[in-house]
Parts: structure tokens; sequence; C-alpha cells
């Protein structure tokens, strides 16, 4: 299975730098994505999500985060379908990031 992280459990356990050897991907739509997301976080679309999973290592844990928890909640079993073994997701989402007043990083557009 996986494991639901609060934002202050994120921040403690990874933001922080004390478990630097993560993956840390984010869900959403590249709209969304390009819109505002969590700084070190790679955009691998949902809808993309099952045939890019070859993308994601085995050997470090995942932390996945969407918009508000629900679909990177998807993305976590499904990976744990497929053997992953240290999965998290960012219960609160971007949304619960945004709330609590953190910075986010914004794609530049043309």
């Amino acid at each position: 299975m996986f494991t639901d992280l609060s934002t202050e459990e994120f921040r403690q356990q990874f933001a922080s730098g004390a478990d630097s050897d993560y993956q840390f991907i984010d869900v959403r739509e590249e709209e969304e994505y390009a819109e505002g997301h969590i700084p070190g976080a790679a955009n691998i679309p949902l809808s993309e999500f099952m045939a890019r999973a070859d993308e994601i290592s085995e050997d470090a844990p995942v932390l996945l985060v969407c918009n508000t928890g629900v679909r990177s909640s998807q993305a976590a079993l499904f990976l744990a379908s497929m053997g992953y073994e240290e999965i998290y997701n960012l219960e609160e989402g971007t949304k619960g990031w945004l709330q609590r007043g953190y910075a986010v990083d914004r794609l530049q557009t043309p």
C-alpha cells in the first residue's frame, strides 16, 4: 500500500533535506503543473502515468502529489500494484500547500 502524509509531515521528512533520496512526482495535468507546483516536483500527469511508470525507480521512495490528494492516491495504488514498496501520498495536495502560504514554482510561458 502507501502512506498518506500531511503537508507538515512532508516538510519534516522530505522538504527539510533529511531524506533527499526520493522521487517527487506531481500527477496533475501539464497546465495545472505549469500554473504552480511544489518546488522539486517533476510532472507525470495521471493521464500518462501508466504508460510512463517505467520512468519511476523502484529503488527510491516515491512521493506523489496532485491538487487535493485524490489523483495522487490513485497513482499510489497503481504503483503499489506494480510492486513498489515505499510510496507516499501528499494527502492535502498542492491546495493544502498553498493554503499554508508556502511558495510554488511556476513554469515560464513563451
